[in-house]
């Protein structure tokens, strides 16, 4: 299995009751499973409360898009005939 970015889990069978999932993560992200393969977050809104956004400075953006350019490629290709 792949590294996941937090430490609480649920199936997509248990996500049939998503409030309790919710219930259960309290303010935590939980990583959604199927047959323990990652398929995506769920991200209780209270957690996403807690994020200090704030605007990049002005070559941060384009330094970070140049260095994940190489991932982003297949999303970009897919973009152009949108």
């Amino acid at each position: 299995m792949e590294n996941l970015l937090t430490n609480k889990t649920a199936s997509l069978t248990e996500l049939r009751d998503p409030k309790k999932v919710i219930e259960n993560a309290g303010e935590q992200p939980v990583a959604i499973l199927n047959r323990n393969q990652l398929e995506g977050y769920l991200v209780p809104a209270s957690a996403v409360g807690k994020i200090d956004f704030r605007a990049a400075e002005a070559g941060s953006a384009s330094s970070i898009f140049q260095s994940r350019r190489g991932q982003l490629e297949s999303t970009l290709d897919y973009l152009k005939d949108k």
